[in-house]
């Protein structure tokens, strides 16, 4: 009878502990992330009597988590790149939409500035015309402003989002650690602790969201954690916590890095993944792009204006000044520095100049010019002096400051701070200078056929481009300048004087006269505000083969084929996240018929070993009451 009870309570408890899994089960069918739990049942060893093997009961051998680790692995990955792509396109939908759109875009307000512009060549002389023109001179330059105000405020955004994802990424991995540390004390090969490897899963795939993770599995039953392309995070019961600060250049750029007692190690970030690798690579992908080709544009714009203004003549009879500022490109040292080197650079040849970031660094003995977009290595002409400065991609660049130290560096940004900068300078309508500052004339008393084209100015800072000058033939092939000189005529050949140029063309004679003078007095002269108009579509940058229009337009093509890129990978990457996710929960997700089921197999289970020890009682009665006689 004994060995009868004793198989019994086996049972019984045996299947009371396959109702409480069971009940388990479904108790978190809905909690995120768990694991279907499943008892394993093995018969117990018996014993033998009287020549016969007698059966001991049963015995839970172990409650098994239903897990699939290569599925885990998968959720992880796709986790991450979709979290990488829905980041990037949360900023990525922002920038191009206010960038294309026709009311916060640059375009209207450029087309406003030219149209105004045409309209004052119609009307040259008029001064409400004029007084137009300045008011959309300064709308254009408060929009270059505006655009460049939201990108600055995108970047303080990312700034924020990565602090604030570093937190959580810290959050996690104590967590983790913690985990770990719980786990390596109740780590039991035949009974492990089934819920809290699905917490420590849970924070893991949770982390994979921010960063991407590799995981490798300890024999005490931890988990080491990596992030990006293989930096430890946490390893057994410790984590390593991660920092953000202000970068070697810039202490509003925020960088991300290790934090130790040794000092801080910046992070490989080239493989980061999740919201943290979009948060960068949005930074460097499209954002810093974004601003140093508005800022392009800026200065491609404002210089251009500048130079053709400058070489037209206004009411008051004066050369044109500036029409717009913006400011030289912006030089940062190194907060690394031993030396004290500093720099100035300027923009001088629009079509060589990029608009991208350069790293001047010293070697101890000279200066390399490095584009941070490329790596590659810019050739540079000159000494780096006042009188002799470094020439390269349209920049010069006068080194100052104090003597440089081996390893000194300094951050060029050629363009990413310009738009901010682009301000309109003319107040007063009548100094806009639309007419050309010279005029060229023939004498009535010619008596050839011979003609002159209109001057051009050749050169407007020349001093003397006001002064008159008269070209007088001293035979058919020969003439003078102002009665000085001897020179030979070729038909159609340009002629430059006092910075102005014409050709004169026909068959002069002895005696005929050409003038070159001031255009004074010439209100409605409209030469060179025809000239201003052109600069819209001329070819300036790029070797002057892209205009400025163009330019700002291969912005917004690039930044709207990114973001329809970026849109696609989402798609994508949503789709490979749901089929992962499913592939888990047909693993490991609880099955509520399954379970009652179970549920159902075990009570009755349960009820049978039951009927077995009443059965075992009557029998023990029985002898009971035969001996008792």
């Amino acid at each position: 009878m004994p060995d009868i009870l004793n198989t019994s309570l086996t049972g019984m408890l045996a299947f009371q502990r396959a109702l409480a899994v069971t009940s388990h089960n479904i108790s978190n069918a809905n909690t995120p992330g768990y694991s279907r739990q499943v008892t394993e049942f093995s018969a117990r060893v018996g014993s033998g009597e009287s020549g016969l093997y007698i059966g001991g009961g049963t015995q839970i051998t172990r409650i098994r988590r239903m897990y699939d680790a290569m599925q885990v692995e998968q959720l992880r990955n796709s986790a991450s790149g979709f979290a990488r792509f829905n980041t990037l396109d949360s900023l990525a939908s922002r920038i191009d939409t206010f960038l294309a759109d026709a009311d916060t875009g640059l375009n209207s307000s450029l087309q406003s500035y030219f149209n105004s512009l045409q309209d004052l060549s119609n009307d040259p002389s008029s001064i409400p015309t004029r007084q137009a023109l300045i008011g959309e001179a300064q709308g254009l330059a408060a929009k270059f402003q505006s655009l460049d105000t939201q990108l600055g405020a995108l970047e303080e955004e990312v700034n924020e989002r990565l602090e604030l994802t570093i937190a959580e990424v810290n959050r996690l991995a104590s967590g983790i650690a913690e985990l770990n540390d719980r786990i390596a004390l109740t780590n039991n090969a035949t009974s492990p602790a089934n819920d809290l490897l699905d917490q420590r899963d849970g924070l893991i795939t949770e982390l994979s969201e921010h960063v991407s993770v590799t995981t490798n599995l300890q024999d005490d039953g931890t988990m080491s954690v990596f992030i990006g392309s293989g930096q430890p995070l946490v390893l057994g019961t410790g984590s390593q916590q991660l920092g953000v600060s202000g970068s070697e250049f810039d202490m509003t750029r925020m960088e991300v890095y290790y934090v130790s007692p040794a000092g801080n190690t910046p992070l490989d970030t080239n493989s980061t993944g999740g919201n943290l690798g979009g948060l960068l690579e949005f930074r460097s992908r499209m954002l810093d792009p974004a601003r140093q080709s508005l800022g392009q544009t800026a200065v491609a714009f404002a210089q251009s204006m500048n130079q053709q203004h400058a070489s037209g003549m206004d009411l008051r009879g004066n050369l044109g000044g500036d029409l717009f500022s913006v400011a030289d490109p912006t030089v940062l040292v190194s907060n690394r520095n031993t030396g004290t080197p500093a720099a100035a650079v300027s923009v001088t040849d629009l079509g060589q100049y990029t608009g991208v970031d350069y790293t001047l660094e010293y070697d101890g003995a000279s200066y390399t010019l490095t584009r941070n977009d490329t790596g590659a290595t810019v050739p540079m002409t000159g000494t780096g002096t006042a009188g002799d400065p470094f020439v390269a991609d349209g920049l010069s660049i006068d080194v100052t400051g104090g003597a440089p130290v081996a390893g000194d560096r300094m951050l060029i940004r050629s363009a990413r701070d310009a738009a901010g900068t682009l301000q309109s300078v003319v107040t007063d309508p009548q100094t806009l200078a639309v007419a050309a500052p010279t005029r060229s004339s023939a004498s009535f008393g010619n008596t050839g056929n011979a003609a002159i084209t209109p001057a051009v100015v050749a050169d407007p800072s020349d001093p003397a481009l006001l002064t008159t000058a008269v070209i007088e033939f001293t035979s058919p092939t020969s003439y003078t300048i102002n009665g000085a000189g001897s020179f030979a005529y070729t038909e159609g050949n340009p002629i430059v004087i006092n910075g102005s140029e014409v050709a004169i063309t026909g068959s002069p004679l002895a005696g005929d006269q050409f003038t070159i003078e001031g255009n004074y007095g010439a209100s409605g002269d409209n030469s060179n505000s025809l000239l201003m108009i052109g600069v819209q579509s001329n070819g300036i940058l790029d070797g002057g083969s892209i205009s400025i229009n163009e330019n700002y337009g291969r912005l917004v093509s690039s930044v709207g084929a990114t973001t329809h890129q970026i849109k696609a990978g989402r798609d994508a990457q949503g789709v490979v996240l749901s089929n992962a996710e499913d592939a888990v929960l047909e693993t490991s997700g609880v099955n509520l018929d399954e379970e009652a089921a179970n549920l159902i197999k075990y009570q009755q289970a349960y009820q049978a070993v039951a009927q077995v020890v009443s059965v075992a009682n009557t029998l023990f009665d029985s002898l009971l009451n035969a001996t008792s006689r």
